[in-house]
């Protein structure tokens, strides 16, 4: 199928841009403790598992259903960034991840920005920098560590087991960014 194939007739871009969708409700649910307890953090969870869930999904139908796009390769690795940084900014906006929980999210930040801005500097020169496998590990680890840190407060050990997550996804963060880097100044 070729890669300009139309949008709205792809549903691993309708999955994409549906992740994106939910992600504002997923903000206003962590609001929304505060008047609804533990059963709108469910709810968050719940909904971001669904969200998660899109992210393998959208990938693995484009390439099951030929149905691959430019607009699906460029929004698919931004969306998760997306994702990724708001739920973040949301576990240390509702005091779930201390100052330790910045620390490894200004790295992760860091790392996107760099690596983007190195991507968008060599577009013009034609020198791609390939996904790492690594890089799909992290990213899943991320989403995995976000999901437990929603839990924070209403299940055990939520904390210590999002925290430790994030830290093993900061780690893969930093190694394949510094692996990105290498590659991309190797090719300027």
């Amino acid at each position: 199928m070729p890669m300009n194939m139309d949008i709205k007739n792809n549903i691993a871009n309708i999955l994409t841009i549906a992740r994106m969708i939910m992600l504002p409700v997923i903000v206003f649910l962590f609001y929304l403790e505060s008047a609804w307890g533990a059963a709108a953090i469910w709810m968050c969870f719940g909904l971001y598992v669904i969200a998660a869930i899109t992210d393998y999904l959208d990938g693995y139908l484009a390439r099951k259903l030929e149905q691959t796009s430019d607009f699906g390769t460029f929004l698919d690795p931004v969306s998760d960034k997306i994702m990724i940084g708001v739920i973040l900014v949301m576990l240390i906006a509702t005091d779930r991840i201390g100052a330790f929980g910045v620390v490894l999210t200004l790295l992760i930040f860091t790392r996107e920005f760099l690596i983007s801005g190195l991507r968008e500097y060599l577009s013009p020169k034609n020198i791609k920098v390939p996904v790492m496998k690594l890089a799909k590990w992290k990213t899943t680890i991320q989403m995995i560590a976000c999901g437990v840190l929603i839990l924070c407060g209403i299940v055990p050990f939520a904390y210590e087991g999002g925290m430790i997550l994030l830290f093993i996804a900061t780690i893969l963060t930093l190694w394949t960014g510094s692996n990105y880097l290498r590659v991309g100044f190797a090719n300027m």
